[in-house]
């Protein structure tokens, strides 16, 4: 595993030693920001490959940060490391684009391999030379681009995983199985809803053209039909 410059927003100064010290130690490279605006000022000074924030914290809560972390830049992978466990704050985190959601209290090993997985993922996605013609829209895979005409929209890392796989796929059903395990990691009720999510997402950035369509296929999965 090459080594990852990593985000690490933590109010908790303890706590954030701690997971810099063993993410270090690891082989990687934390930068520890105690809230939202450290966090901003530190990524317009220096280049990091993942971010990983807390939510809860004075001055600009994680949420917020995200927003502008997606913002600014729409690639960059996101997670979020939080005490908040009720299910409409995980799917909130998903909404904003995160890439992964893990609740305290946590096994560091776990964290570790986790971001490693977000990374390893992301890594393989920009790297993959493929661009889609659906319809009027153009996908570039690999910058994450959805593109229309004079429009370009911006995907994040986990939207473009998921167009990827469904246009690897087009014309035939994608079985959501396959997309949880591959994306997400793990076949769980909550992915599932964060997949949801990013299937509905991906259908408003196509409603200008009605030749597009992702389309439910009961119980099974998705499918992507360019008429």
């Amino acid at each position: 595993m090459s080594r990852i410059r990593i985000l690490l927003v933590e109010d908790d100064k303890n706590l954030g030693m701690i997971l810099k010290a063993f993410l270090d130690a690891k082989g990687h490279s934390a930068t520890l920001c105690a809230n939202g605006e450290e966090a901003l000022t530190a990524l317009g000074a220096s280049a990091f490959d993942l971010c990983v924030t807390d939510i809860m914290m004075p001055v600009m809560d994680g949420f917020t940060l995200a927003k502008q972390i997606k913002t600014l830049q729409p690639t960059m992978p996101l997670m979020f490391l939080s005490a908040k466990k009720e299910q409409e704050d995980i799917l909130e985190g998903f909404r904003l684009g995160a890439d992964d959601y893990i609740t305290k209290p946590f096994s560091m090993d776990e964290l570790l391999m986790r971001i490693q997985a977000v990374y390893r993922r992301c890594a393989s996605s920009l790297s993959q030379p493929s661009t889609f013609q659906l319809g009027s829209f153009t996908f570039d895979a690999p910058r994450h681009l959805l593109i229309q005409d004079d429009k370009t929209q911006k995907l994040t890392s986990k939207e473009s995983d998921l167009l990827l796989m469904l246009c690897e796929n087009m014309g035939n059903t994608l079985e959501r199985s396959k997309a949880l395990k591959t994306i997400w990691e793990e076949e769980s009720y909550l992915n599932a809803r964060s997949m949801d999510v990013y299937i509905t997402k991906l259908r408003k950035y196509f409603k200008d053209d009605p030749d597009v369509d992702i389309l439910n296929v009961h119980g099974v999965g998705f499918k992507l039909v360019v008429k």
